[in-house]
């Protein structure tokens, strides 16, 4: 069963397991640098915690920008990973966004994109690279 938990970086206990699970994604398993991967934006970003069977397994978060709003951080623990766990997430997430009438975006790695793709997102320009990861930029269309 998925539970989502929304928070602020006010909320340490939640921030603090979300923080591990990037940590664990992005940092260690992508290699990734702490620098790039938390941010200026994490106290004024919207933060998701969805666990499985009670069990933490994944975090994102969303931020307005000047061009609408914008998807991050996606991350799900490999044990997680293939059961759905990211694209309830991203449907989650979806639901709350949508009534903000903005530009729903975000910059998909290559390897997740069928999770966007599935949810309703569209591939748009060129291939590009963040974090030395290679990404496309995708916006919601439905």
């Amino acid at each position: 069963m998925f539970t989502i938990q929304k928070f602020t970086t006010k909320d340490e206990e939640l921030a603090k397991i979300a923080f591990a699970i990037r940590q664990k994604v992005f940092v260690e398993e992508q290699k990734v640098s702490r620098e790039e991967e938390y941010d200026e934006f994490e106290d004024e970003a919207n933060h998701y915690l969805i666990s499985v069977d009670a069990e933490p397994a994944g975090t994102c978060r969303w931020r307005t920008t000047d061009k609408g709003v914008k998807l991050e951080r996606f991350a799900v623990l490999p044990q997680f990973r293939g059961n759905g766990t990211g694209s309830f997430l991203v449907k989650h997430v979806l639901s709350e966004v949508k009534p903000l009438n903005k530009l729903i975006y975000l910059h998909a790695q290559v390897a997740a994109m069928n999770v966007y793709l599935r949810a309703g997102f569209n591939a748009e320009g060129q291939l590009f690279y963040e974090a030395n990861i290679p990404h496309y930029r995708m916006t919601y269309t439905s």
